[in-house]
Parts: C-alpha cells; sequence; structure tokens
C-alpha cells in the first residue's frame, strides 16, 4: 500500500509542477514576449509569432501542457473515493480549472487566432490588420490560462500537503 501512495504522490506532484510550468511558459508570454512582439515592425512580428506557433509543438512543451489534464483525470478518479476529503476536493477543484482555464481557453480562445495567423502573409495589409487585433486578443486570452494554471498549481500543490487516507 505505501508504494500505491508513493507512486500516487509523486504522480501529484509531477502534475502540480507541469500546472506551474504552464503558468510560467504563458507568464513569460504575458508579461514580455507578446510586448517585444508588438515593438517589431508588423511584419516581423508577425513571422516571428507564425515560427512559434510552429516549433511550439515539442516533446517537452506537450508534456508540460498537457500533462496536467491527462494525470489531473486519472489521480482525480483514484482519489474520487475519498470524497468529500480536502485532498479530493483540492484536487478536482486544480483539475477542472485547469482543463477549464488552461486547455480550454486555449482550444477557443488562443488556438483560433493562431490559425487566423497561420494563413496571412505577414506583409500584407490583412495581415496588418489580423496583427493589431491579435495582440491584444491573444495577449488577454493568455493573461486567463495563466491565472487558472497558476491556480491550478497552487490548488494541486496544496491537495499534496493534505494526508491520504
Amino acid at each position: 500500500m505505501a508504494t500505491v501512495h508513493n507512486l500516487r504522490f509523486w504522480l501529484m506532484l509531477l502534475t502540480a509542477l507541469c500546472s506551474a510550468l504552464s503558468a510560467g511558459i504563458f507568464f513569460a508570454f504575458s508579461t514580455f514576449v507578446m510586448q517585444a512582439l508588438a515593438q517589431q515592425p508588423p511584419a516581423q512580428g508577425i513571422a516571428t509569432m507564425q515560427s512559434i506557433n510552429i516549433t511550439v509543438f515539442t516533446p517537452w512543451f506537450m508534456a508540460a501542457f498537457f500533462g496536467p489534464a491527462v494525470l489531473g483525470i486519472i489521480l482525480t478518479l483514484v482519489l474520487l473515493p475519498q470524497w468529500p476529503h480536502l485532498v479530493t476536493v483540492y484536487w478536482l477543484a486544480g483539475t477542472l480549472i485547469y482543463l477549464i482555464g488552461t486547455i480550454g481557453v486555449t482550444v477557443l480562445g488562443n488556438i483560433p487566432l493562431n490559425d487566423a495567423l497561420a494563413i496571412v502573409t505577414p506583409d500584407s495589409t490583412e495581415g496588418l490588420r489580423l496583427w493589431a487585433k491579435y495582440l491584444n486578443n491573444w495577449t488577454l486570452w493568455n493573461h486567463a490560462r495563466t491565472a487558472a494554471a497558476a491556480i491550478s498549481a497552487v490548488l494541486l500543490a496544496i491537495a499534496l500537503c493534505e494526508p491520504a487516507q
């Protein structure tokens, strides 16, 4: 039984860490990356963001981004029999916030904007019009997922502090 609890602890810790990593990545974009892109000539900013949106698909990023969702769901199912113990409450809240506020916002907010940006020519009139809106809208959605991932990381970490039953 101790081995199962030990494995569960390390998976919970990994989930909280990946949520915090996602929050950090999004925080960087919200606080300085998007501002730096906005200071570039629009065509250069568009081309750079288009490149970022392609190169982001690395195993390390995907693990940090999807890890809290996948492990969060699996561990929620493992912890549900302990409901309403605080470890389960905190874990479920952290997982739901990550799923809705990070994954959901990405799918419904950031990805459609990225898809629209992907098909414009950086130095076109259409590209310039889109870029002005993109900077504000993408960053606003990114603020939301930054907050969600950070809050999720805190709740998941608090769940780690609750004694197991």
